[in-house]
């Protein structure tokens, strides 16, 4: 009953994570438009140094390198990996955002990516390179002092409060003048620019938002796997939460959590009873991809808003007083969202 228990945890614990990751892209996707085609660069970024802060000195002889070795608590080591990942996500923007629309945008920040893992890889002494970090403590394990089932129900809780959390400032952000401002944006940047809104400004606070969302998001799954290595930030992540975001629903945050199940748990997991092939044991995983990349095909095809659609802003007439008290009919506009 227990290993069972543990396993349906585990399964929320990603399911969360997922959603934050989803979150913070259909701010910069959904909500702006932009094409953030390296998410879980800044994943990394946000795992790697909480990690970091988290973890003792470096020891000499360990054959572990790193910078830092702060021994900060775990709140603090959220807060610096939230806001590296934001940093990042700013000097991207800064280069991708200025000048830089659609596809050109696109590739800028795959290229961004690409030089993050090989300076991560390549330079040892930052994160221990291609070995990537290992032993990272976990929050309160030492003080609750549980059992590893238990412990992952607790860390569940955690990241339930975390991601509901996160669900509260996306929507949030949906609803304001900003939110709106951002749906202009992508709908037509040179009309929204006309009516003087500062859209590089606007584009850059989505861009830094979602990535700190992200950020959150890694730190989370440095905590519950106590290591991150530059093998499990790949470009398949990236399309995992690509494809969560497009089944569920783009500019939609109840589309997020769908797609998160759909994508992330779902479809992860069902694979996973697939029967191996001795003469080609990375076929499996391999199957894994192409049914996400089926199901991300199958849904632009018959559904492309996604299984839970963005609500679009509703037109209707309200009268208007004239100088003469006549009332006269004008369109206004309600903009409705979840």
């Amino acid at each position: 009953m227990g290993i069972i228990l543990g396993y349906i945890a585990t399964l929320g614990v990603y399911f969360c994570i997922y959603n934050i990751f989803a979150f913070g892209l259909n701010i910069q996707f959904g909500y702006t438009g932009i094409l953030d085609f390296t998410v879980i660069t800044f994943m990394a970024m946000g795992g790697y140094m909480a990690g970091v802060a988290a973890l003792g000195p470096e020891q000499p002889g360990s054959g572990i390198y790193y910078v830092l070795g702060l021994s900060l608590p775990w709140p603090v080591a959220l807060v610096m990996g939230a806001a590296a990942a934001g940093a990042l996500g700013y000097v991207v923007g800064l280069i991708a955002l200025r000048r830089l629309r659609s596809d050109y945008l696109a590739i800028v920040t795959l290229a961004a990516g690409s030089i993050v893992l090989g300076i991560v890889g390549n330079a040892n002494g930052l994160f221990d390179g291609f070995e990537g970090l290992v032993g990272v403590p976990q929050p309160m394990n030492g003080v609750l002092n549980l059992t590893p089932n238990a412990y992952t129900v607790f860390f569940l809780g955690l990241c339930a409060v975390i991601m509901a959390i996160c669900w509260l400032v996306a929507n949030r952000i949906y609803r304001s003048p900003l939110g709106r401002t951002m749906r202009a944006i992508r709908e037509d940047l040179d009309v929204a620019e006309a009516y003087g809104k500062h859209t590089f400004r606007v584009r850059m606070t989505a861009m830094v938002t979602g990535c700190i969302f992200v950020g959150i998001g890694g730190v989370l799954t440095i905590w519950f796997i106590t290591a991150l290595a530059p093998a499990g930030w790949g470009t398949s992540e990236t399309f995992v939460v690509w494809a969560a975001l497009i089944v569920g629903g783009r500019g939609n945050n109840l589309g997020a959590v769908v797609g998160s199940f759909l994508v992330a748990v779902l479809f992860n997991e069902a694979t996973r009873v697939l029967p191996a092939i001795p003469a080609f044991p990375s076929l499996i995983s391999e199957i894994r991809n192409m049914c996400i990349g089926g199901l991300v095909i199958l849904t632009l095809w018959f559904r492309p808003q996604g299984v839970v659609g963005e609500r679009k802003a509703r037109f209707f007439e309200v009268p208007l007083r004239t100088a003469s008290h006549e009332q006269v009919p004008v369109p206004a506009v309600v903009a409705s969202g979840r």
